[in-house]
């Protein structure tokens, strides 16, 4: 799991051109860069992986502390996670050292349904007190809602890399169809976890940097980027509602004990 975690890391320094050669941006003709589709996140979104690496190192450290390595959680995570990690990596070779974009969507759909495994177990299983909670939870969940959002700017990606004129629908239309999915991907993270914050902060967070680059940057595109901002309220809202919902309930259920 460490070795995973760390390839993990030294290999997104290298698709990000840290240490030379091709960037992600500059990857396939520069399909995946910011400015490639209308439902491409702003540059300043992709920060969030630091805080994901991070986490991702934190976690693989965390389970394998003795205290950890026999609890059913992190027994069942654990290849899952370690699938992910090396999946992310495929994504980045896939992207940068073969520039195909296809190959990398493909990649990216089996990791954000690996990813959706891992959501099903953490919530299966208790946490074993706040520290687990922040680790696990938290990083694996804002794994999710950003890979979530990288998912459906990859598929993009590739279908208009690959000539796809929208039929002649506009860009706007097919980015608010696209951008309401993603919204719909939000609800139901947050019906499905009782109101789990990390994946609705990492989704609006990626949603939120769509808006940005749609208003501000270019393709500019007013559609698109009213709609990613109304994908970003509707999955924080419905999720602090869920998320509040159970509090009551749970608060309830004390009462009647």
């Amino acid at each position: 799991m460490l070795v995973s975690a760390v390839l993990a890391v030294v290999l997104a320094a290298v698709g990000s051109g840290a240490f030379g050669g091709t960037s992600v941006a500059d990857a396939a003709g520069g399909a995946l860069s910011a400015t490639a589709t209308t439902v491409a996140p702003a540059t300043t979104a992709f920060s969030i992986w630091s805080v994901i690496y991070l986490g991702l190192i934190a976690y693989a450290v965390y389970q394998a502390l003795p205290a950890q390595r026999a609890t059913t959680r992190h027994r069942r995570l654990g290849y899952w996670v370690a699938a992910s990690m090396l999946l992310n990596a495929g994504w980045l070779f896939a992207a940068v050292q073969l520039g195909s974009v296809w190959l990398a969507a493909a990649v990216i759909v089996v990791l954000v349904l690996v990813l959706a495994r891992i959501f099903v177990i953490c919530f299966h299983t208790a946490s074993g007190g706040w520290v687990d909670a922040i680790v696990t939870d938290g990083t694996l969940g804002l794994y999710l809602g950003w890979v979530s959002v990288a998912t459906v700017a990859n598929i993009a990606a590739a279908l208009v890399d690959s000539g796809f004129d929208g039929f002649d629908f506009t860009a706007g239309f097919w980015s608010a169809v696209v951008l309401g999915f993603a919204a719909l991907v939000g609800v139901a993270l947050a019906f499905a976890g009782r109101g789990r914050i990390a994946p609705a902060l990492s989704l609006s967070w990626g949603l939120a940097w769509i808006a940005v680059g749609r208003l501000t940057g270019e393709p500019e595109n007013a559609v698109a980027g009213v709609a990613a901002i109304v994908a970003s309220a509707v999955v924080l809202v419905v999720t602090i509602a869920v998320r509040a919902a159970r509090g009551r309930v749970n608060a309830t259920e004390s009462l009647r004990r």
